[in-house]
């Protein structure tokens, strides 16, 4: 989460997310912070372009055994992208009331109808997480 915390600092015109892929073995295979203002690519989240990159890395669509890594709950979008990729396991920092797609105001995820249901692991550091978001509409 750490690393993803960094990801996030990047792009200061942006809202501060980032999202690391990392492999079966636990290696980095993408990370990415938003990019819609950069990009005016309405799908430029930080997840989406995490995931297209490792799917490019991989040579796959397929993530399997891959964990995302984000600081923030992923949105409808983001949730079913990773989905779709069978990405084994989500892990994210802070929630998001709004918009949220993993337990906040939809849960995505674990929705029993999709054939795939990554583990998830949410809260992690949190408090780091939130403030980032937090400093950036001060």
């Amino acid at each position: 989460m750490r690393r993803a915390l960094a990801v996030a600092s990047t792009s200061p015109e942006d809202v501060p997310v980032g999202a690391v892929i990392l492999g079966p073995d636990g290696a980095e295979l993408a990370a990415a912070g938003n990019e819609r203002e950069l990009t005016g690519d309405p799908t430029g989240h930080a997840e989406v372009l995490a995931i297209r990159r490792a799917a490019a890395r991989l040579d796959t669509w397929r993530l399997e055994g891959c964990t995302l890594v984000v600081t923030l709950e992923p949105c409808t979008m983001c949730a079913g992208a990773l989905t779709l990729a069978r990405i084994s396991t989500l892990i994210f920092g802070a929630w998001e009331p709004k918009t949220g797609a993993v337990g906040s105001l939809w849960d995505v995820v674990r929705d029993t109808r999709l054939n795939h249901r990554p583990e998830v692991y949410a809260g992690v550091l949190e408090n780091e997480c939130a403030a980032l978001l937090r400093n950036f509409f001060r």
